[in-house]
């Protein structure tokens, strides 16, 4: 995620007068001013277009059309005050093509901000832009999507849209932008699969993409996109409005809508879904934002001492309690999810947010489609809202049907993210049995000394990559000096596997799995497309890794017992065996989900010289995989030459 510079700049609040003398920071003010007959922002036909405003600050407010996105003086309409601090206009004809932005007047100052709800925006996200969506609807846009039973079956592909095709040897013609990821038939050096090619060949379920909605100019200024330029945009300006940046043309507001679109298409017609990373915890600027501007002070959360709440580190914490912000937040989410057809959602920072708008966000995305995923950064972070409300790891039990990514098992696989020397399990650490056993079992209430957060399976999302932080493979170059190529690239393998053969839901990063570097650059938000980008070459030049992927995902989606629906199920059918240190080995015995005759053997072994187990008498054991780590494999014996992963079968 950006780190933003906090800008200090004087908010008025406007006339006490105006709220009956309730400040917008008291508790009565949403229950004077809260409004819920959900038709805020624009609604447009060709005949006429209605716009409401929520400002209950405001002495005044004025609807603004301009025929353009920037420039030129608008027209001006004045808008009337309706119920619980809302404005109204109404303006006849067809505004097809017409841009706007709301004024309103806080004791003497005039304030000017693009609508929070807008849908459509000009370049750089000033101006609301006013168009009839059914026109941003592709020649094909259907509401098939691809079949899907429960969110552990789920195997999700983290992306940033530019890096996938920017790369001169991505075979991609729209590189970094929305309709590289609808082009199929993409090769790339030697004449590997590219793009989505590439992605659906691994076999993954979901593509999870970095922000698409549109962020703020700092990081990428549309006009300049000529220029060399690049973000990962966790930075909000307008959240119902995709971002202009990945469109082929971003001056015209309707066609980044519609190119989206095609992408969205495009992969569920490959049988991709397609989760969206949303950054409700915080915005781009706390100063500058079209909510402080239009109601300063109700939108993000303040310290006693007036300054901005900071817990996201960006400099500001949005208010996801008050009652409108979290109103904003699950309708946003529902739009998403209606007008764009997506199938899941990664809430950036959730354990910022509170308990209450994640719950009603589940609520309402469960009457659209139970399918939708919902999943996000569990962390437990100083803000101005007391622990007990907010929607962290320790809460997990509060919000059922959401997934906290698990990043204690991560550092127990590769070693602490932010110790950048430190071993973890698959490098070597001593100790760290135990830990990789409780995200094995899937976070749940397993047994005494095996416990993490989850009440069930679903609400643990496994992973030891992502945007953040190092790429798996830099993290192990970093913690593992004077180690061969070789061993690195056995335990970068034995990472991945750990990940698919453990309970819960498993997450890989984009070129995971060619064992992807970003030179060591640790946090890549804002650096060069060349740190960024995904490198083909280095995809080429590591097929076999890529396709040790595919037999993991494969692994996994033709044994059940290796994605369990509830915790009682884990429990009943996994059973821990012996094994020595630096290695874990565990069973799963007749689970219902399969053939209940038949039982799984799994080792995880980081120890690099000869290892023996023994193993459980429940038949006769057979490998399916890691035949070329293991030496001998006789009665209940099992021994294995290095580092890696054997799975063996037993009837």
């Amino acid at each position: 995620m950006s780190v933003q510079k906090e800008m200090k700049e004087p908010i008025y609040y406007g006339d006490p007068a105006t709220t009956r003398g309730i400040s917008v920071f008291a508790q009565e003010f949403d229950q004077l001013f809260s409004y819920d007959e959900g038709d805020l922002g624009l609604t447009y036909s060709s005949a006429c277009s209605s716009f409401c405003l929520w400002a209950p600050t405001a002495q005044e407010a004025e609807l603004v059309i301009y025929d353009s996105w920037q420039g030129a003086a608008g027209s001006k309409y004045a808008m009337i005050r309706d119920i619980r601090g809302t404005w109204r206009a109404t303006v006849d004809g067809d505004l097809d093509g017409k841009f706007y932005t709301y004024r309103v007047r806080l004791g003497e100052q005039w304030n000017e901000a693009a609508d929070p709800y807008a849908r459509a925006v000009g370049v750089n996200g000033d101006r609301g832009a006013i168009l009839d969506l059914r026109k941003t609807d592709p020649e094909r846009w259907t509401e098939d999507k691809p079949s899907f039973e429960d969110p552990v079956d789920a195997i999700i592909y983290e992306l940033h849209l530019r890096d996938l095709s920017i790369h001169p040897a991505s075979g991609m013609a729209h590189k970094g932008q929305y309709l590289a990821l609808a082009e199929e038939g993409t090769r790339g050096p030697e004449g590997i699969l590219t793009g989505l090619d590439h992605i659906a060949d691994l076999g993954v379920t979901h593509v999870q993409l970095l922000p698409i909605y549109d962020y703020s100019t700092e990081s990428v200024d549309e006009t300049k996109l000529d220029e060399p330029h690049f973000n990962w945009g966790y930075d909000p300006k307008n959240y119902n409005a995709p971002e202009g940046s990945y469109a082929t043309d971003p001056y015209v507001p309707g066609l980044r809508i519609q190119e989206l679109k095609t992408m969205i298409q495009a992969l569920h017609d490959r049988g991709l879904r397609v989760i969206m990373d949303v950054v409700y915890n915080h915005v781009y600027d706390g100063y500058r934002v079209n909510f402080t501007k239009l109601v300063p002070g109700y939108y993000l959360r303040y310290k006693q001492d007036g300054s901005l709440s900071n817990g996201s580190g960006c400099g500001n914490d949005v208010a996801t309690e008050r009652l409108m912000m979290s109103r904003f937040i699950v309708e946003s989410v529902v739009y998403w999810a209606k007008e764009y057809h997506i199938d899941g959602f990664r809430f950036d920072l959730m354990g910022l947010m509170d308990v209450d708008t994640m719950r009603e966000t589940r609520r309402r995305l469960d009457g659209i489609d139970p399918s939708i995923m919902t999943i996000g950064e569990g962390w437990m972070m100083g803000t101005e809202l007391p622990m007990e409300r907010l929607a962290h790891q320790k809460n997990a039990s509060l919000m059922p049907g959401i997934g906290h990514f698990n990043d204690d098992f991560r550092d127990a696989i590769k070693g602490n993210i932010f110790l950048y020397d430190q071993p973890g399990f698959i490098s070597g650490m001593m100790g760290l049995e135990p830990a990789i056993k409780a995200g094995i079992a899937g976070g749940i209430d397993f047994s005494p000394g095996i416990k993490q957060f989850a009440v069930e399976p679903q609400q643990n999302v496994n992973y030891v990559e992502c945007h953040d932080n190092h790429t798996l493979w830099d993290k192990i170059v970093l913690s593992t000096e004077g180690e061969t190529v070789t061993q690195r690239r056995s335990m970068h393998r034995l990472a991945s596997a750990i990940v698919f053969m453990s309970q819960g839901i498993p997450f890989i990063h984009a070129g995971q799995e060619f064992m992807r570097t970003k030179d060591g650059v640790e946090n890549s938000y804002k650096s060069s497309v060349e740190i960024n980008r995904m490198d083909w070459e280095l995809c080429a030049a590591h097929q076999e890794d890529v396709v040790y992927m595919k037999q993991l995902i494969e692994l996994r989606k033709a044994h059940p017992a290796f994605r369990m629906r509830t915790a009682a199920d884990i429990r009943n059918h996994l059973v821990f065996e012996k094994a020595p240190a630096s290695a874990v080995a565990y069973t799963l015995r007749g689970h219902a989900g399969g053939d209940a005759a038949k039982h799984i053997y799994v080792l995880f072994n980081s120890n690099a010289e000869q290892t023996t187990v023994v193993l459980p008498q429940l038949g006769a054991w057979k490998t399916i995989f890691g035949a070329d780590l293991t030496q001998e494999l006789t009665g209940n014996k099992l021994t294995v030459n290095g580092i890696g992963t054997v799975v063996l079968t037993a009837k």
